[in-house]
């Protein structure tokens, strides 16, 4: 078993991670159902590469997410940073000040109010309680549904702890205390160097991610979601920096993430310049400490190709987290996938893959570009269409920003991940899958070099707090009609119970003006003479010799981005 440890730093990034680990909660409580769907049953998912087994001192079995989550101080809401599990650790900002011995005055802050759906999930946990005593615990609340849990979701999430029903492990959530409280000023990249400063938080960063990692028999690579549109960027840096150097050979696999609020343009020149350079920094930095970054968040979901299935309000980070998770899980399934031997054929799945066998395919190959676009179908369409066709690469919607969708590069490598597909009334099976999908790539007017397909019978299964986005041309298991289905015009975990997902990975030229547009503004903002930016990036602690190191290195990036360039070179080598 090769495990997998997750990694989600800043608020985005655990909107992203909390819809993830539902969906992970989700199918484990299907596959335990002994009368539900068998394709939930199936053991061709290795839950064991994303959990952890464990007991506490009560002698609790325990079964939590391999998870490291940070955020600034208050961030959790309702739910304390230990978790619901009692572990006997203790807070170290609660620890008497033994040099101290003048007056302590301690301020505390109201709890945040557990909303009906955390309220509905304590009673649940409440049920080994005497029948009589949770009858007479519960009785008041016997009114409320399902409907009152997920509406109270829709009209009130204030945090992403607001809509998770999962046990975390009491190492795996870190405030980072003396961090702003005031997100909408913690959007500068020096000001993230500065939390860093405050107490231990690197040190302790370190070794909670060494608890994770020393009691892997087998550690596959690291899952690392961060929200890259302020200064948890910075943090997620100095993290990756002890990656780097405590496990120089665990590959990292990066979701450089963003939500739709973070494009709006600054209100003076100065905020202008500040954004630019810091996306320019973060890209440079978070680049450099992975072997394969996806940059992921659209300016608008709803203005996107997804629209056509999706009713997203782009306003709200519970929608808008939601698409980017179930992207997520979906491209996460071949590194969960059971070892098959070489004359093995499954009807259940196929084309599994560890991350470092994703990354030495996408990025250790031909232009050797380790930045990669993401694309989604959601819902994934029937196998084929009308015309016997198959639907499913032309439905494929990017969820990377800033790229030219009109690229066509015949040096693209992809991997393309294809789940709980239909084939007329019923789920298609994977040899079906694969060789309907072989034959759509034949005949793609311009195909890629190369691309690895994997798939597997399991749609993705919608849990309860799950937004209502879906339209209502999706039908209760995903389906999807060319007209509307009638009922609620937004559909959500009450009307659907699971859905089929695609999800690509492409390597492709297609990726760089994104490169480029980072590439420019670093100069021009922080290298020319007279630069706005430069006593900027003094005060980050960058000099110009490292500013120049950078431009270096997205000047190479987008160089092997170039179709000529690179026919040239491959022609030059032969």
């Amino acid at each position: 078993m090769k495990e997998i440890v997750t990694i989600q730093v800043g608020e985005f990034a655990n909107y992203i991670g909390s819809h993830f680990w539902n969906f992970q909660d989700e199918l484990l409580g299907l596959a335990e159902n002994p009368l539900g769907d068998p394709l939930y049953r199936s053991p061709f998912l290795d839950m064991d590469v994303l959990y952890r087994s464990g007991e506490t001192p009560q002698g609790i079995l325990t079964y939590c997410p391999r998870l490291i989550s940070l955020g600034h101080e208050g961030s959790l809401g309702s739910l304390h940073s230990s978790g619901l599990l009692s572990y006997g650790i203790t807070n170290p900002y609660s620890v008497e000040i033994t040099t101290w011995n003048g007056n302590v005055a301690r301020c505390t802050a109201e709890p945040h109010e557990k909303n009906l759906f955390l309220q509905s999930l304590i009673e649940q946990d409440n049920a080994n309680l005497t029948t009589n005593d949770a009858d007479q615990e519960n009785s008041h609340k016997k009114d409320i549904t399902d409907k009152d849990r997920v509406k109270c979701l829709e009209n009130g999430v204030q945090y992403w702890t607001d809509f998770s029903k999962v046990q975390y492990h009491p190492r795996s959530l870190y405030e980072l205390h003396g961090s702003w409280m005031d997100l909408e000023k913690y959007d500068d990249y020096g000001i993230g160097i500065d939390a860093l400063s405050i107490g231990l938080h690197g040190e302790e960063m370190n070794e909670r991610l060494r608890y994770f990692v020393e009691e892997c028999d087998h550690i596959q690579g690291m899952q690392f979601i961060v929200d890259d549109s302020g200064s948890f960027s910075a943090i997620a840096v100095a993290f990756l920096e002890g990656i780097a150097d405590e496990y120089p050979n665990t590959p990292v696999l990066l979701y450089s993430t963003r939500k739709p609020g973070s494009y709006a343009y600054g209100k003076s020149q100065k905020e202008s310049v500040l954004r630019t350079l810091h996306d320019a920094i973060s890209f440079s930095m978070l680049s450099s400490y992975c072997k394969l970054m996806v940059p992921v968040g659209l300016p608008s979901l709803s203005r996107s190709k997804l629209s056509s299935t999706l009713n997203v309000d782009d306003n709200k980070l519970f929608h808008c987290s939601a698409v980017y998770a179930a992207s997520i899980h979906s491209a996460s399934v071949p590194f969960r996938m059971e070892p098959q031997g070489p004359t093995v054929e499954s009807i259940n799945f196929s084309g599994g893959m560890d991350i470092n066998g994703m990354i030495q395919l996408l990025a250790g190959q031909g232009r050797q570009n380790m930045i990669n676009i993401l694309d989604i179908a959601m819902p994934a369409p029937f196998l084929t269409d009308e015309s016997n066709q198959s639907p499913i690469l032309r439905s494929l919607c990017p969820l990377t920003p800033e790229i030219d969708e009109n690229d066509d590069d015949l040096y693209s490598v992809e991997t393309l991940m294809v789940n709980g597909v239909f084939s007329g009334v019923q789920r298609a099976f994977v040899p079906e899958v694969v060789s309907s999908v072989h034959s759509a790539y034949e005949n793609e007017p311009k195909r890629p070099m190369f691309c690895h397909v994997s798939a597997a019978c399991c749609p993705l299964p919608i849990p309860l707090p799950f937004p209502s986005i879906f339209n209502n041309r999706v039908g209760r298991q995903g389906e999807l009609s060319a007209t509307s289905l009638g009922g609620e015009e937004q559909r959500g975990s009450l009307e659907i119970d699971s859905i089929p997902m695609a999800t690509r990975f492409r390597s492709s030229s297609a990726v760089k003006p994104l490169v480029e547009r980072r590439l420019v503004n670093l100069r021009r903002f922080g290298l020319e003479r007279g630069a706005a930016g430069a006593e900027l990036l003094r005060r980050w602690g960058f000099g110009r010799e490292e500013v120049e190191e950078m431009a270096e290195a997205m000047t190479k990036l987008v160089t092997k981005l170039d179709p000529v360039a690179y026919a040239s070179s491959g022609s030059d080598s032969d």
